[in-house]
């Protein structure tokens, strides 16, 4: 397999002159991020005609979404206060995003999809790679790399975590496309309303020193990341089991997957029962609080829980989603609202990982509909930002009602559950089985 040659790289400001706002402010949800990867997500279409890609057309219609979007196009602003404290901020300069134009012709799209693990040729296709958030200060917040590839494009963005969340990320990445296609604005314009807490008593949300020495100390481990594809009809059995073994029809198709997939990674982990399984789970505040369709920023928060594992392993799929629906649903809006103020008058930054099952990500991101001209995608792929043992990022599969789990897992549990009968069977369903 070849390597990538980058062909051109530039810094991409707004279309307008000037930026319709200066400054917004960061939220505890925001600020609590600042020590921690940015997003990177990359979507892989096939190119069946082998047409050449219009690069300057995507440089054009990503400076017309920014004006948008401003504060994508600026950067991190801070202010030192005597104290020792920093606050910090979006300072929308138009300062650019990073664009960067690749091609790596001995690489195929099949080369990325079809091996059952992710191949290391993928974090390549990222740009921005190995910055934390905070460094968004002198670093582009959003950076863009597209890369063609032998029968196919790979288009990745790597995005500030302190800017955006998940929501914000694919809205971002939606109107570009829509620009792109020579829409002459977008189907859902971003709302940069302050609607969450960015003051205390009147000032800014002052931080303690920033300990970057844990984010340069932090040591990767060797982790095997695979895709399983769970179909429709896979994914209803298990929420049909799930509810049926409660005795309640509360539980979600996501509920039901994340039981599945929690249990099958601590059965695999050889638990003994004598311990404690934790969980942890992205809850969004956009619905509970609730925030205005188009939100800009973050807006979700990882909670977290624990059962002993000798209930998650011998009680079943269904008492396990029904904790995990118990859970979710113990996060009202009452509960968002105490948590961001408690943060506020207490600042304490979201180090890397302390949990043993994260769920990250949402089955609901319209990932599919990012048609730039060429059709629609075929796959979507992260880098390797936020990668550690446990992590599970899920996304909608392409066809739908399918979902699509991205798992992040030591060799030796991965290869436990790829031999565990009862994990492979939610899976090995029509034209997306897996064989042993």
């Amino acid at each position: 397999m070849s390597g990538i040659d980058v062909i051109s790289s530039s810094i991409i400001g707004m279309a307008s002159d000037a930026p319709p706002i200066s400054r917004l402010e960061l939220s505890p949800f925001d600020l609590r991020l600042l020590l921690l990867d940015p997003i990177q997500r990359g979507i892989l279409f096939r190119n069946p005609k082998f047409h050449k890609i219009d690069i300057p057309r995507l440089k054009t219609s990503l400076s017309r979404t920014l004006d948008f979007f401003p504060p994508l196009a600026g950067r991190l602003g801070s202010t030192a206060h005597g104290d020792g404290t920093t606050s910090f901020f979006m300072d929308c300069n138009n300062a650019g995003v990073e664009f960067t134009h690749a091609v790596a012709d001995g690489i195929s799209v099949s080369d990325i999809i079809d091996p059952n693990y992710i191949p290391e040729i993928v974090p390549s296709l990222f740009t921005l790679n190995g910055i934390p958030n905070y460094e968004g200060v002198s670093n582009p917040l959003i950076g863009v790399q597209v890369t063609e590839l032998a029968d196919g494009l790979f288009i990745a963005c790597t995005a500030n975590h302190a800017a955006i969340d998940g929501v914000s990320f694919w809205h971002f990445l939606n109107s570009w496309s829509e620009i792109t296609r020579g829409c002459t604005t977008i189907s859902k314009r971003p709302v940069f309303e302050r609607l969450l807490p960015t003051t205390v008593d009147g000032g800014p949300i002052r931080l303690p020193p920033l300990e970057k020495n844990l984010w340069r100390s932090f040591a990767r481990p060797p982790l095997l990341e695979r895709v399983f594809h769970f179909s429709k009809e896979s994914v209803a059995k298990l929420k049909a089991k799930a509810n049926g073994e409660a005795g309640t029809n509360r539980i979600s198709s996501l509920q039901a997957l994340s039981a599945h997939l929690w249990r099958s990674s601590m059965r695999c982990r050889q638990g003994t029962g004598g311990g404690e399984a934790g969980f942890m789970m992205s809850v969004s505040a956009r619905a509970r609080i609730p925030l205005p369709d188009g939100y800009f920023g973050n807006a979700a928060y990882g909670a977290r829980t624990a059962i002993s594992e000798a209930e998650l392993l011998q009680k079943g799929l269904g008492n396990t989603a029904l904790k995990i629906n118990e859970f979710v649903a113990s996060h009202t809006k009452e509960c968002v609202e105490k948590f961001v103020s408690d943060w506020a008058e207490n600042p304490k930054l979201h180090g890397k990982g302390g949990y043993s099952f994260f769920i990250s990500s949402s089955p609901r991101h319209n990932v599919y509909g990012n048609d730039f001209g060429w059709g629609k995608p075929i796959a979507v792929r992260r880098g390797n930002g936020q990668k550690v043992d446990g992590m599970v990022t899920v996304y909608p599969a392409a066809e739908a009602g399918g979902i699509d789990a991205e798992v992040f897992l030591a060799p030796e549990v991965m290869r436990a559950m790829e031999a565990d009968q009862e994990f492979m069977e939610a899976f090995t369903i029509g034209e997306y089985a897996y064989s042993l």
